[in-house]
């Protein structure tokens, strides 16, 4: 990896196995881990935990403990998680136009998360 290249740094941050997908869950708002667990179905607790480990490491989650019994979790997006949201746009569109993806518009969009005025993925 070179580590003077911005597109090298920003794969080397998206590439982990469920990074894409937790930060497309995330765009809705704030959920706690067995929301998450539930939406990607496959990933095991330990990954899905070190992955958002990884995610709050590099600033893209932030998780907020609630001080109540049992104790309560929640996970979302910082400002520099959010940037991700249109590189993720992106992808879907290209998805759909060139590897044979859903037609619906909707497709693989989180619940929640809509669009602005420019076309562009925003959450709710």
């Amino acid at each position: 990896m070179d580590d003077s290249c911005p597109v090298s740094r920003t794969a080397a941050v998206i590439s982990g196995k469920w990074t894409i997908l937790l930060v497309r869950d995330l765009a809705k708002g704030h959920c706690r881990f067995c929301e998450l667990e539930r939406s990607l179905a496959g990933i095991s607790p330990r990954t899905l935990s070190l992955r958002l480990r990884a995610l709050e490491e590099e600033g893209i989650v932030e998780r907020h403990t609630y001080p109540e019994v049992p104790p309560r979790v929640e996970y979302q997006l910082t400002a520099k998680g959010r940037d991700l949201l249109p590189i993720i746009e992106d992808m879907r569109r290209y998805g759909i136009q060139w590897l044979g993806g859903a037609d619906d518009e909707d497709a693989c969009r989180p619940a929640g998360a809509d669009r602005d005025g420019a076309g562009a993925l925003v959450s709710a």
